[in-house]
């Protein structure tokens, strides 16, 4: 049993909903597991749970990982605890009675990838998202709105925008279903909360009107109110429901023995103390790709270095930067680091929408079909990448990409009907070179060994697009040992004697992949958007952000800052907000890397 706070011990005992808060390492997620097995020994009836909701499959794994480690909760407690996403659990909701909102009985789910191609014509008719007026930019969210809930009453197709909404009025419309949730869940316990949308308000709101809430929440790690997170959230609890309120505040669990919550906690002000932080390093670097990134990757294997030393099974270290884009280009680097240094073994959290949609070309490869017709599905196949790469934000390059490579199938499959010679600088020339390579291969029946096959094939297909799917499959990791698509597709060999529905398994591997909860946590070397930190935790952290460009000494752009810009302008209270998650993830040592020419405007003590 661990030792608890005089506040934490003030958790287990009260009743009725409660309102739970505390910064980063605080012990929230500790004393909600203790206080859901409590409620299992004392509260629930047979057949009962206590439902623990959180946002990503990352904090899933994290909260699976303490009950793991909670030696005081018994084997028959666990078990009734049930840890899940707000999406599973919406969905599950939504498969049983969502005929009640206007869906179809029989529904799939739409994924992002696939919403994405579903809405590129709707898209391409519009200018690049930063270029629109607000009327524009109104009428186009119309329009996917509009096609959004087509898709889903009249095709049976529901992306994942749309569960919330319509659980929120499903719930909220019939008492019934509220009961039915209830009674299999009558304690549900709603992790970091402050970051709720307004439609999964609405939903959790009408549960709360038979199920007892408890919520935990940071109001200072608030970071996704772009995505329709409110201040006002933790107010609207306290009025619907007037729970106990407890305050974790002064604890912090996660990196005892340095001062990584309090350099974290001082960020929010800008008041910095003057002696050093235990566990916080700063480092600048020169303000050129070279001597930037070869900074980076010296204190990456110093930092490597030093969890290796410590002697632990598994270790994590993060390098968290602040765009997406960065991610990429730090991933780059550390695959081909400068000199004689060898490649950094790592993962990259990418945007899966692009690698998704280039496993699913490979996918179609291993399939090695020769029907009439099997090029023009490649064609086909090819097309929905460049359609849906770009997720919600295709580019104008990508939109046009597809559409050259649909015309160009016309005059191809004009001249083959015509008798004549398929044109010779038609850009289906590699393309079909590497249709034909592919379909030549002798597989083996081993689905890492022949996936990285034909995704060689791409690499060398002389054609620079085929190289940027190759490139994108490269951040798909479920062909690791024991993942559901690597036992599907060894399957389909047994059962086949090749891959004959290779890619309606990875469609579908990836449908269960987002839904899955038995994620272990993150470990190794790892590059991710300081956003996707969130609710994570590592041994240490790295954050890296970008550096100024100068004409003739003049700053004349500064892209990847942690401050756009790195401008300072008022509070920035959402920047300071965002920063502080980031470094806080850090059990052991954070390291903050900035150019020593322009510091993070962060980081400059208010005065």
């Amino acid at each position: 049993m661990v030792d608890l706070t005089l506040a934490q011990k003030e958790v287990l005992t009260a009743d009725g909903p409660q309102l739970v808060v505390g910064g980063p390492g605080s012990g929230k997620t500790t004393v909600s597991i203790l206080k859901a097995a409590k409620i299992a020994r004392e509260k629930l009836r047979p057949g009962q749970r206590i439902l623990f909701l959180s946002f990503a499959r990352a904090t899933v794994s994290r909260v699976f990982e303490a009950i793991d480690e909670e030696r005081s909760v018994t084997k028959e407690e666990k078990k009734r605890i049930k840890v899940d996403t707000y999406h599973s659990f919406f969905w599950r909701i939504l498969k049983a009675h969502g005929y009640l909102v206007g869906f179809p009985r029989r529904m799939t789910i739409l994924t992002p990838p696939n919403e994405a191609i579903a809405l590129s014509s709707i898209r391409s008719g519009f200018k690049a998202p930063s270029k629109l007026s607000d009327e524009e930019r109104s009428q186009k969210a119309a329009l996917e709105v509009a096609e959004r809930m087509r898709l889903a009453t009249e095709e049976g197709k529901v992306c994942f925008d749309l569960f919330a909404e319509r659980v929120a009025i499903l719930l909220h419309g019939s008492a019934k279903v509220r009961e039915l949730v209830s009674t299999m869940y009558p304690f549900i316990i709603l992790d970091e909360f402050q970051d709720t949308s307004a439609e999964q308000w609405r939903a959790v709101e009408a549960i709360g009107k038979s199920s007892t809430l408890i919520a935990l929440a940071d109001p200072e790690q608030r970071i996704f109110d772009f995505i329709g997170a409110d201040p006002e959230r933790l107010n609207h609890f306290r009025a619907a429901f007037t729970p106990s309120e407890h305050d974790l505040a002064g604890d912090n669990h996660r990196s005892k023995g340095t001062d990584i919550a309090i350099f974290g906690n001082h960020l929010l002000t800008g008041k910095f103390r003057d002696e050093p932080y235990q566990g916080v390093e700063a480092e600048w670097f020169a303000s050129n790709p070279n001597q930037a990134y070869a900074s980076l990757v010296a204190q990456v294997l110093k930092a490597r270095q030093r969890l290796v030393a410590l002697g632990q099974r598994e270790w994590s270290l993060a390098i968290l930067v602040p765009t997406k884009r960065m991610t990429r280009l730090v991933s780059d680097n550390l695959r081909a680091p400068f000199g004689t240094v060898p490649p950094i073994v790592h993962t990259a959290a990418v945007d899966m929408e692009g690698p998704i949609l280039a496993a699913e070309v490979i996918a179609f490869l291993l399939q090695q079909r020769s029907h009439n017709g099997c090029f023009d599905e490649f064609v086909d196949v090819l097309c929905s990448f460049f359609d849906g790469r770009g997720g919600a934000k295709p580019t104008k390059g990508d939109l046009a990409e597809a559409g050259r490579f649909r015309s160009a199938l016309e005059k191809w499959n004009e001249c083959l009907a015509k008798g004549k010679a398929t044109p010779s600088n038609s850009v289906l020339q590699p393309t079909f070179a590497v249709h034909q390579a592919a379909s030549a291969l002798v597989l083996t029946g081993q689905p890492d060994a022949d996936w990285t096959a034909v995704r060689a094939v791409l690499e060398a297909g002389g054609c620079k697009r085929l190289v940027e799917v190759a490139q994108e499959a490269r951040n798909v990791r479920l062909l690791e040992r024991g993942m559901q698509l690597r036992q599907s597709l060894s399957q389909d060999w047994r059962d086949t004697g090749g891959y004959k529905n290779a890619l309606a398994i990875t469609r579908q591997s990836f449908v269960q992949e987002h839904f899955a909860t038995a994620h272990k946590p993150e470990s190794g070397v790892v590059v991710m958007n300081m956003h996707k930190a969130k609710g994570k935790q590592f041994d240490e952290v790295i954050i890296f952000e970008g550096w100024p460009k100068r004409v003739k000494g003049k700053i004349v752009g500064n892209p990847d800052r942690i401050v756009g810009g790195n401008v300072s302008a008022g509070p920035m209270t959402q920047a300071r907000q965002n920063f502080r998650v980031s470094v806080t993830r850090a059990k052991i040592r954070t390291t903050i890397m900035s150019p020593k020419d322009d510091v993070c405007v962060l980081l400059i003590p208010v005065e």
